[in-house]
């Protein structure tokens, strides 16, 4: 067979994915799904963020709920991805700095019981944990997506979901799970 030694690392890896996975913490989970869901409910707006492979699962999360967990319904979700308009991120990385790129486009549209979800799978991402501080301090509701040990990112929000292993693949992995295992929950009709 073709590939035949690549199965001892791809039975390692999908192991130790599922070893994570079984390790969430489920209260976690649910206090997540909770806050999603409530979000919608009270036509609060859902602000995401990340950098690199957490930037496309954010902007992943705002597609699987703007669209797929909206069409055809009549409460909709608002999410918005802050790292999705390209000029005006590197227009304030150009002109202000990196660290400002999420919390000046906060300035712009944030409300007092928004939700603000920071993702950092080291959590140390200084412009998420700004933007995170920033928006505590407007009176938002506030939860980190982390692993690693959740840096200064699990200390700064209300709310965190963390993935307790030093590992990028397997974080970003289950920050995707987390996406998909929400879309399905919050969406079935309660």
């Amino acid at each position: 067979m073709r590939g035949a030694e690549f199965l001892a690392s791809i039975d390692t890896y999908l192991e130790q994915l599922r070893r994570q996975i079984a390790a969430l913490d489920r209260a976690q989970l649910a206090g997540f799904a909770a806050l999603l869901r409530t979000a919608c409910d009270e036509g609060r707006q859902i602000f995401i963020m990340g950098n690199g492979g957490s930037a496309a699962t954010a902007s992943h999360f705002a597609c699987d709920f703007n669209k797929g967990l909206s069409y055809r319904r009549e409460k909709r979700y608002k999410f918005i991805c802050l790292n999705d308009n390209l000029p005006m991120l590197t227009a304030y990385a150009n002109d202000v700095g990196y660290d400002a790129v999420f919390v000046e486009q906060l300035k712009n549209f944030l409300c007092a019981g928004d939700l603000v979800i920071g993702i950092s799978g080291s959590g140390n991402s200084a412009n998420v944990v700004r933007a995170v501080e920033f928006a505590n301090a407007q009176g938002a509701v506030t939860v980190a997506l982390t692993g690693y040990d959740g840096g200064r990112l699990r200390r700064a929000a209300q709310h965190c979901v963390h993935v307790d292993v030093h590992d990028m693949q397997l974080v970003e992995d289950i920050h995707m799970v987390l996406d998909h295992m929400s879309m399905r929950v919050v969406g079935q009709e309660g």
